[in-house]
């Protein structure tokens, strides 16, 4: 098997949730945690490699990466990009 270098630049959201800190990037719906800001960090790239090498292994990196809204420009994949980060209120009516 042809050993590849592939490079993407992601955005990942980090996030605080009690003690706990979250990485998230909505280019692959990939999340992963840790106590620390920078374990969460470490985690995460821990996880973006495992994510690519099982991909690469049963063949199907075209189409997950096809599935989650990425394209290809020539030979390289391009994530989708995030335009905005907000936030919104929203009122639900719920009954009490």
């Amino acid at each position: 098997m042809k050993k590849i270098n592939f490079q993407a630049s992601l955005p990942v959201t980090f996030l605080r949730e009690g003690k706990q800190f979250v990485a998230y990037t909505p280019s692959l719906d990939l999340s992963t945690s840790g106590a620390t800001f920078e374990q969460a960090k470490k985690h995460f790239g821990k996880v973006v490699q495992i994510f690519f090498d099982e991909c690469l292994r049963m063949g199907t990196l075209d189409i997950v990466l096809f599935d989650l809204g990425w394209t290809k420009q020539k030979s390289e994949w391009k994530p989708p990009m995030v335009v905005a980060q907000d936030t919104q209120m929203f009122s639900v009516p719920m009954l009490a």
